[in-house]
C-alpha cells in the first residue's frame, strides 16, 4: 500500500500543524503503529525529526495509544483501540489525517502525544476503597452476586485511554468518571467511600476543565471497550444520593 499521511506535528520546529508524508509498501497485516514506526524509520533515515506518539503494551490494554484518525479518536473500527487497529481498514491511495486528542484538559505534549494527568487527578480525588493491610482475604470471604461483579466488572473495563472526551463535543470526562464511580460503588467493598467518592470525583473533574455531559452519547460509541452511558446515570445518582444525604443508591 502507499499512502499520504497527514500528521499533526507540535513542538521543536513546528507550531502546530499538519506535515505530509508519503509511506510505501505498507502490509495489509501491519497494525497502525507498526505503520508509523516504518514512517519513523524512514524518517531518521533523513536525519528528521520522528514523530513522537505514546504506546506501551500495543493489546488494547493500557489506553496509551490514543490519537484521532480520520476525525475518529482510535480510528474506523469500533470497539478497537489504535494498536489493534490494522491497515487493512484503509485502501491504497488513502489519505489519512492523524491528529492528538483535542480537549483543554489533555493539552499537547508533542506532536501526537497529550498530558492526561487530569484522569489520574480524578482517580486521586475518590477512585479507591478502603481495606485493612495485611494478608488477602479469601477470595469466598465477601459474597456477591453474579449479575452485579458483572456490572461491576463492565465498568472496570474502562482502560482510561480518553476516548470519551476526544470524542464528545464538550470535551466531558463523565465516562471515564462514571465507569470508575460504578465500578466501585457497585462492589461492597465500595460503600465505604460511597458518600464522598462521587462528589469528590466530580469536583476534581470539573476543576480539570471538563466540559458537561449533553447526552450525546458519542463516548459510548468511541469507546475501545464499550462503555455503557448507564453508567453516567449511575454515577449521577450516586451523586445526587450523596449530596441529599440518601441511604440507598439505586
Amino acid at each position: 500500500m502507499r499512502l499520504t499521511l497527514k500528521v499533526w506535528r507540535e513542538g521543536g520546529k513546528y507550531v502546530g500543524q499538519f506535515v505530509d508524508y508519503k509511506v510505501d509498501n505498507i502490509s495489509t497485516d501491519m497494525s497502525f503503529l507498526e505503520m508509523l514506526d516504518v514512517l519513523n524509520e524512514q524518517l531518521i533515515q533523513e536525519k528528521e525529526t520522528p514523530i513522537a506518539f505514546e504506546h506501551d503494551c500495543r493489546e488494547g490494554i493500557c489506553g496509551t495509544c490514543s490519537m484521532v484518525i480520520n476525525g475518529q479518536p482510535h480510528g474506523p473500527m469500533k470497539s478497537t483501540t489504535t494498536c489493534q487497529l490494522h491497515m487493512r481498514s484503509f485502501n491504497d491511495g488513502d489519505v489519512i489525517y492523524i491528529e492528538p486528542f483535542r480537549a483543554k484538559a489533555f493539552p499537547v505534549i508533542r506532536d501526537l502525544v497529550v498530558n492526561r494527568d487530569s484522569f489520574d487527578r480524578i482517580i486521586q480525588a475518590g477512585g479507591y476503597v478502603s481495606v485493612n493491610t495485611g494478608q488477602a482475604q479469601d477470595a469466598n470471604a465477601i459474597p456477591i452476586e453474579k449479575d452485579t461483579s458483572s456490572q461491576a466488572f463492565d465498568a472496570a473495563t474502562c482502560i482510561g485511554c480518553g476516548a470519551c472526551v476526544a470524542a464528545c463535543p464538550n470535551a466531558s470526562a463523565m465516562l471515564f468518571t462514571s465507569a470508575k464511580v460504578s465500578h466501585l460503588a457497585t462492589m461492597p467493598q465500595g460503600k465505604v467511600e460511597a458518600r464522598k467518592r462521587a462528589q469528590s470525583m466530580v469536583k476534581q473533574m470539573d476543576a480539570e476543565g471538563f466540559g458537561k455531559c449533553s447526552n450525546v452519547t458519542a463516548c459510548e460509541a468511541e469507546c475501545p471497550k464499550g462503555i455503557s452511558v448507564t453508567n453516567i446515570a449511575k454515577l449521577n445518582r450516586e451523586y445526587m444520593g450523596s449530596v441529599f444525604g440518601s441511604d440507598k443508591v439505586m
